[in-house]
């Protein structure tokens, strides 16, 4: 069984950093891409990033690009989000995902093998 978590959350004053992180059991974690996603109340999931199986590709939302920075360690079998300059529109609960091929199109249409249940990440001063 595929176990996906994310830890990392919090809440955080506009202007700061917070980094995520995303632990996968239950498969071979360098055979997929990991990708990003975040929900913010009423509005429809989104996605933020996406990484290739090797980390050699990331693709970045537009709305994130330049201030968030994703990475793996593929032998922790370890997904990073590394946000900065947050801003009160990046309150969301983020959710961490395996891909189900090891290359991503794109941020949002990627085929999704397994969620994690999320974390809430919360802007405010």
């Amino acid at each position: 069984q595929v176990q996906v978590v994310e830890s990392g959350g919090g809440l955080v004053r506009p202007g700061g950093s917070l980094r995520l992180s995303c632990t996968v059991r239950g498969l071979t974690f360098d055979n997929y891409a990991m990708g990003w996603f975040r929900q913010a109340p009423g509005k429809e999931r989104e996605g933020v990033s996406c990484i290739n199986w090797t980390g050699s590709t990331i693709e970045y939302a537009d709305s994130v690009k330049g201030r968030f920075t994703t990475s793996r360690d593929n032998s922790k079998k370890i997904l990073y989000l590394q946000m900065g300059s947050l801003d009160v529109d990046d309150t969301a609960t983020y959710f961490c995902a395996v891909v189900e091929y090891r290359y991503c199109s794109g941020t949002r249409d990627n085929k999704v093998k397994a969620w994690g249940q999320g974390t809430q990440v919360t802007v405010s001063s």
